[in-house]
């Protein structure tokens, strides 16, 4: 066979081979956009796996009796402003299902980096406190909310400066400290509006006499 023919012929099958690899370029599946696995959906669940084995366990414990503190202040505040007789009573109320809100929202975020799965509910002693207080209105719900405000912030900002001294994780401990003020004024504020609420009971104890 002559050279020229050799050329041809070896030009014919290098055409035919490019041909086929195109052929199965374009056959080969592609990867769907929806079925692709997420680089940083994965890499944010392998931090906040991470972040939660190294938190300690009292870190994790102050969250996550926080959170279920923390929605039992909304729940109660929202529930003072439709029960209770006294006009500082409710804007005691309406602070708390406010102020609490806003921690909440804070502790969520911190939580979610921190890959802890906060509780969907309130605790069951909260939850018993709840229906025991709901019937109740007027004098006698202003009475028993109060005394029970003042008794739930002298142990949250009793945990909370624990928390703020000693928490190993900084974002922790620096909700805690950031937070504590809150708790502090919410604190004098139950027991002033406490006192209000016997002084008015015993006005109208002495008058009823």
């Amino acid at each position: 066979m002559s050279s020229r023919k050799l050329i041809h012929t070896a030009s014919i099958a290098a055409l035919a081979f490019g041909l086929s690899q195109v052929a199965l370029a374009q056959n080969a599946p592609s990867a769907s956009p929806s079925t692709a696995p997420s680089t940083k959906s994965t890499a944010m669940q392998a931090t906040g796996s991470m972040a939660a084995a190294n938190l300690s366990r009292s870190d994790r414990k102050f969250v996550e009796e926080a959170a279920q503190g923390g929605m039992a202040e909304v729940e109660l505040g929202k529930l003072a402003q439709q029960h209770a007789a006294s006009d500082q009573v409710k804007q005691f109320g309406s602070k708390m299902a406010a102020d609490h809100q806003k921690a909440n929202e804070q502790l969520k975020k911190i939580a979610a980096a921190k890959g802890i799965n906060l509780p969907a509910d309130i605790s069951s002693s909260d939850r018993r406190e709840f229906d025991k207080l709901s019937k109740k209105t007027g004098a006698d719900f202003d009475h028993e909310y109060m005394k029970e405000m003042v008794s739930d912030h002298k142990k949250d900002v009793k945990e909370f400066q624990s928390a703020a001294k000693s928490a190993a994780d900084p974002e922790i401990k620096n909700f805690a400290s950031s937070t504590l003020p809150t708790l502090q004024q919410h604190l004098d504020m139950a027991q002033q509006a406490e006192a209000a609420t016997k002084n008015e009971s015993s006005t109208k104890t002495s008058s009823a006499r």
